[in-house]
């Protein structure tokens, strides 16, 4: 991170704005607040502390402190924020803070979550609602606060703003993770959420994107057990640093244009996904179909198509399984 004052507006595209970062306390949230910051940001570095990527763990504010420090070290501004955003009024605060702290809120980064896997027929009414309600939920509380700044802002000036929301999803959404049916929906909301708030904040000047990233981090262990890191020293393309500079695009003026986009991330990859297309259509002989009918035409169309197939994200990342 280059200090204050050392780089021009080219190199700092985010200078004299200020951020959010959910969840910043380890792995991708810490990647990027530190590459927000390093673009010339000022942070509010959220983080709930809790160790355990269940959520469970007395809650700390050591993640938090330690990357605002981190970030200060090298010469940016940041400020560590220790609430919950699952907790709406501790998200109001989160979003306050950065008012306070800095005079407005220009970015905020929805990156907060935890896992409680577990088969569906075996999933408890906890498991379900603790994964939704931090990352659906959290995303959704964050969001209300800093579209309602945005809002009242472009009204008291008669012109758009500069605000911008980037989510976390995941290609769960897509692909549908069989142990992970809490979070495969949270990630499927969370999509929805972001393009109903880019239809409704485009006119303030907001864009709002989701990010579906592939990293190698605390959450996504067992997911990425198989894969092994370089051992020639080449970039490690599951690394969170990779996934950072995205964000810091999405935030930054250079993304005015792009809004309600879910892009797919990895080392040196980026994919934009298409919304759902129609993949075929049928009419009915009639007015209305009946059982008959529907069995001559959609039993011979499924079955024509691969074992398994369903509806899901192509692989679009080619990784070499280790060990």
């Amino acid at each position: 991170m280059e200090p204050k004052g050392s780089a021009d507006r080219e190199s700092r595209p985010l200078r004299g704005l200020a951020a959010i970062v959910t969840g910043a306390g380890r792995g991708l949230g810490r990647a990027e607040a530190l590459e927000l910051a390093r673009l010339g940001a000022s942070v509010v570095v959220n983080d709930y502390g809790r160790p355990g990527r269940d959520g469970s763990g007395e809650a700390s504010a050591t993640p938090a402190d330690e990357v605002a420090a981190e970030i200060r070290a090298a010469g940016g501004t940041a400020t560590a924020h220790h609430g919950d955003v699952a907790d709406h009024e501790q998200a109001r605060e989160l979003i306050d803070l950065a008012v306070a702290e800095y005079g407005a809120l220009d970015i905020l980064v929805n990156n907060a979550g935890i896992l409680r896997d577990r088969m569906v027929f075996s999933m408890t009414e906890d498991e379900w609602d603790s994964v939704v309600r931090v990352h659906l939920k959290g995303h959704f509380n964050t969001t209300r606060f800093a579209a309602a700044h945005w809002r009242g802002r472009a009204k008291a000036t008669g012109a758009p703003v500069h605000g911008r929301i980037v989510n976390t999803s995941s290609e769960s959404f897509v692909g549908g993770s069989a142990g992970q049916p809490n979070y495969a929906a949270a990630k499927g909301g969370i999509v929805g959420l972001t393009t109903s708030t880019a239809h409704a904040l485009a006119r303030y000047g907001v864009t709002v994107n989701a990010i579906c990233p592939r990293a190698r981090t605390r959450m996504t262990e067992d997911v990425f057990a198989g894969f092994a890191e370089p051992e020639d020293g080449s970039p490690d393309p599951l690394s969170a640093e990779h996934v950072a500079p995205l964000v810091g695009y999405l935030a930054s003026p250079a993304a005015a244009g792009v809004n309600g986009q879910v892009l797919v991330v990895h080392g040196g990859m980026v994919a934009v996904l298409e919304r759902p297309r129609v993949a075929a259509k049928f009419d009915a002989a009639k007015e209305v179909f009946d059982h008959d009918e529907l069995d001559a035409l959609l039993t011979p169309y499924f079955a024509g198509r691969p074992a398994g197939e369903s509806f899901a994200a192509p692989e679009i990342l080619g990784l070499r399984r280790g060990g």
